[in-house]
């Protein structure tokens, strides 16, 4: 037999809250279409064309993707986004995991280490602190002075291109506080009768860590990986203060981000910005499915959450 409907009342007031709902979502609704979903789709088909900022866009197709190939200076700065990413990333994370560890420990004036250790994060990415960076790595300064007196005549790391970049490597390593934060309620998470087991078992220390902490904050750790791997390809900020708007010297800091804001906003070639826009967008999904694709064989989840 078949089961009557609920009434008409139920069925306006059910009308009535789906309304409200939509019209408290609407502000989000309409700043993602306008703000997001709109500019990408523009940006999508901007790629495709010869668009100046002044003239009509005018198709071309692929002609953008091509001419980026055979652009030394777009090759430079995928080498420079590559070299960044793959020195940056693991020393961020390796200082954050340490730190973590050391914090963990039950300790007098714990919560004021954690919050000494986490503002830089809060910081780093401030237009001020660049301006500070640079001020610190520029020649005759406190670094250039410090290394000078250990008997290392680099000069200052700004003005030099075989070490300007570790400045800005430098700088997200100082702000390892996201990550170290994430270690830490990773390691709150470990079973204290885990160690005291390794314990009377005669596990040393790094017996302990690589055998029960490491598995046990895998996923903390691929989550830290992913995350930062992801936030290194956008460096622009420091990258652009720190070399005084001119990403070099000699393109030394030309980050990926930094010449599609020259060819985009400089030399007003929106349609290859946009292509490089977009190339950059493959590139971070790539690396992300290789990450999602190498978690099986060292992420450890626990039985319950698979």
């Amino acid at each position: 037999e078949k089961r009557p409907g609920p009434p008409a009342a139920v069925r306006r007031r059910g009308r009535r809250e789906n309304l409200a709902g939509y019209l408290f979502m609407s502000p989000w609704i309409a700043g993602f279409l306008l703000l997001t979903a709109g500019p990408m789709v523009a940006s999508l088909y901007f790629a495709f064309t010869d668009y100046n900022l002044f003239n009509s866009p005018k198709w071309i197709g692929f002609d953008n993707f091509t001419k980026m190939f055979d652009d030394p200076r777009w090759q430079k700065s995928v080498e420079v986004t590559a070299k960044y990413v793959v020195i940056g990333t693991p020393l961020k994370l390796l200082l954050a995991l340490g730190v973590a560890l050391l914090l963990a420990q039950s300790r007098r004036g714990q919560a004021f280490y954690r919050a000494a250790f986490y503002a830089p994060s809060l910081i780093g990415a401030s237009v001020s602190v660049g301006f500070v960076w640079r001020a610190l790595f520029s020649d005759d300064a406190i670094v250039d002075r410090t290394q000078s007196f250990f008997g290392f005549d680099v000069g200052g790391w700004v003005g030099n291109p075989d070490w300007v970049l570790y400045s800005l490597v430098a700088l997200t390593v100082w702000q390892f506080g996201a990550p170290m934060v994430i270690f830490l309620a990773g390691l709150k998470q470990v079973p204290k009768e885990l160690y005291e087991a390794a314990e009377v078992d005669g596990a040393g220390p790094f017996k302990r860590f690589w055998s029960i902490t490491l598995p046990m904050i895998s996923p903390v750790l691929f989550f830290n990986v992913l995350l930062e791997t992801i936030h290194s390809f956008q460096i622009f900020g420091s990258a652009y203060v720190v070399s005084n708007t001119s990403c070099g010297p000699a393109d030394a800091t030309l980050v990926y981000t930094c010449y599609l804001y020259q060819k985009g906003f400089k030399e007003a070639q929106m349609g290859f910005a946009s292509a490089m826009a977009w190339m950059l967008l493959l590139a971070v999904a790539l690396v992300t499915a290789v990450l999602f694709w190498s978690q099986k064989r060292w992420v450890h989840y626990e039985e319950a959450a698979r």
